[in-house]
């Protein structure tokens, strides 16, 4: 059975978010976006739906984390090489982002990180293939 993933989030500002991601590279998915929600495309089996507060309530018992305060989630995608890990972080912290943890550098692996508008923590990670066991 292939699995599907969708995660959510809340965000402030659907307008600042989609364009914060979009000049990432990343698309949305029209169908699945109104007024509240984007559904910000990672692959064609994961979706992450970036939904406006109001709109995330909806869906929720309780509070929505402070992320000034605390991490909910860490969020990780792969990159194709360490330039790319680079670029992508570069991008996004010449956006609006900010900075997030130490850069790691395994040899075989390397990763640096960064919070989004609405405070989220994205790693960016490669992982050299020859490395990865059979």
């Amino acid at each position: 059975m292939s699995r599907m993933l969708f995660v959510n989030l809340p965000i402030k500002n659907l307008d600042a978010t989609k364009q914060f991601f979009g000049g990432l590279g990343f698309e949305f998915n029209a169908t699945f976006s109104d007024d509240s929600c984007t559904a910000m495309v990672i692959n064609e089996s994961t979706s992450v739906m970036l939904l406006v507060e109001s709109r995330f309530k909806d869906f929720i018992e309780g509070g929505i984390c402070d992320t000034s305060k605390a991490v909910e989630a860490l969020l990780c995608i792969s990159a194709d090489s360490r330039e790319e890990v680079d670029s992508l972080v570069d991008k996004a912290l010449a956006s609006g982002g900010s900075a997030w943890g130490k850069l790691q550098d395994e040899g075989f692996m390397y990763g640096r990180a960064f919070r989004d508008l609405d405070g989220h923590v994205w790693e960016v990670m490669w992982m050299d293939p020859a490395a990865v066991p059979a």
